[in-house]
C-alpha cells in the first residue's frame, strides 16, 4: 500500500468519527502491512481538524528537485 492510499484510510476513519487511537487500532488490525505510525496519525488529525481535508503532500523547502549544471541552462 503506498502513502496517499494510507493517508485516504486514515481520513476515512476521521470522517467517521474515530479518535486516533481507534484508528490506530483498526488500521493495525486490519492493515498489518502497513506500517503505521502515531505520530503519522496524529498529524494528519490535527489536518483534517484545521480543515485541510486533501491527502496530498505539499511542497517543501529546501533543496529542488534538479540541480542547476550548465547542460540545464
Amino acid at each position: 500500500m503506498d502513502k496517499k492510499e494510507f493517508r485516504l484510510l486514515i481520513k476515512y476513519c476521521f470522517l467517521k468519527g474515530k479518535n486516533t487511537v481507534e484508528a490506530e487500532t483498526w488500521l493495525d488490525a486490519d492493515f498489518p502491512d502497513t506500517s503505521s505510525g502515531k505520530s503519522t496519525i496524529k498529524d494528519r488529525y490535527v489536518k483534517f481538524r484545521r480543515g485541510e481535508m486533501s491527502t496530498e503532500v505539499g511542497e517543501r523547502s529546501g533543496r529542488p528537485k534538479e540541480i542547476v549544471i550548465n547542460e540545464n541552462i
